[in-house]
């Protein structure tokens, strides 16, 4: 996993499992550049487990994301472009600035992410997985950005968890999703785990 944020998320998630989670950087060598083209967020990780599985020859898994909007166009609608826009990869800071002009346009968004998982242990030993389960919860993305910003992460500061109504940024472990996303890539793990 490249993404820092996501890498700790994730060794959160499968320490209670007791598998050991090294990131892409931890390899000390040379990253595949591989271009994310696909359409889902499943077919991202596809991509990019099958990639770094063909590189490396160790068992690898990637997961990806899209954001998905209420009440927008389904021409300007994020899905796994969520950083690039107009075919322009987005700074941080450039995805605050557009996103919360969005939320200005249309009001604030009720929005929710879908992700997707997909492991390559070898050649023949591939699974996969985007669930409804895995989704988060529903979450406003407002126009009126948080100070706080976490590198790799722009969006925590512009989103509200509707239970509690705080920030993603001001969230410990992201409190809306442990019970929601974690559980289900936890049982992702589980099933493949029981299965060997």
């Amino acid at each position: 996993m490249g993404n820092p944020a996501k890498l700790a998320s994730m060794k959160r998630i499968v320490k209670k499992l007791e598998i050991e989670l090294i990131g892409l950087r931890d390899l000390n060598c040379e990253i595949p550049d591989v271009p994310e083209t696909g359409r889902t967020p499943l077919e991202n990780a596809r991509q990019k487990a099958l990639a770094y599985y063909h590189a490396f020859r160790i068992p690898v898994f990637s997961c990806d994301s899209g954001l998905y909007l209420d009440g927008i166009p389904d021409d300007i609608q994020p899905g796994v472009h969520v950083r690039t826009i107009a075919g322009k990869r987005l700074t941080d800071e450039e995805m605050i600035a557009y996103y919360s002009d969005l939320a200005r346009r249309y009001g604030d968004l009720t929005a929710r992410y879908k992700n997707a998982i997909c492991l390559v242990l070898d050649g023949e030993q591939i699974y996969e997985a985007m669930e409804p389960s895995m989704e988060s919860n529903v979450f406003i993305l407002t126009d009126k950005p948080r100070s706080v910003l976490k590198e790799g992460v722009p969006l925590d500061s512009l989103s509200i968890d509707i239970k509690s109504g705080k920030y993603f940024c001001d969230l410990v472990y992201h409190e809306s999703e442990t019970s929601v996303t974690e559980e289900a890539f936890l049982n992702f793990f589980r099933r493949i785990l029981s299965h060997r």
